[in-house]
C-alpha cells in the first residue's frame, strides 16, 4: 500500500472508533499489532496484539461513560509513518479532557502494525484517567 492508501486506512479507522464501530476498528489491525499509550497513568503503557489493543480502546470508552472522541483534524501520511492529528475529548467522573494528541502509526502489509500516542500534556491525560 501506498501513502494515500494508508491515510485512507488511519481516517477509516477514527471513523469506526468514534461511531462506536469496533468490529471494523478491529479488522484494520493486524492480529500482532503494538498499541504504546504514553504516561504513567493507568492506563499508560505497551497494549500487544489485536485484542488487547481492542481492550484498551473500550476502556477509553467505559471510563469517560461513552463519551470518549478523537476528533480527527489532520492525517499526514510519510513514507514510514502516517500521523493521525487529533483533538481528545472526554468527561467521567467530575472531570474533563480536551488536549491535543498525535497517534503515529505504521501500516504494514494493509493493516495497522503499530500505534504510539503522544499527548500535548501527559499529566492532565494520566489525571483524567486515575
Amino acid at each position: 500500500m501506498g501513502t494515500a492508501e494508508n491515510v485512507e486506512l488511519v481516517r477509516k479507522g477514527y471513523e469506526a472508533f468514534n461511531s462506536g464501530d469496533m468490529a471494523t476498528l478491529s479488522d484494520l489491525f493486524a492480529e500482532d499489532a503494538v498499541w504504546y499509550a504514553a504516561g504513567s497513568g493507568v492506563l499508560s503503557g505497551t497494549k500487544q496484539g489485536r485484542d488487547a489493543i481492542m481492550s484498551y480502546f473500550g476502556e477509553l470508552g467505559a471510563r469517560s461513560q461513552g463519551s470518549f472522541q478523537a476528533n480527527l483534524q489532520d492525517v499526514v501520511g510519510g513514507e514510514k509513518y502516517t500521523v493521525g492529528i487529533q483533538q481528545t475529548q472526554a468527561q467521567g467522573n467530575g472531570k474533563t479532557i480536551d488536549l491535543a494528541t498525535v497517534i503515529t502509526f505504521v501500516v504494514r502489509g494493509g493493516k495497522i502494525a503499530e500505534g504510539r500516542e503522544f499527548f500535548e500534556d501527559t499529566a492532565k491525560a494520566d489525571d483524567f484517567w486515575e
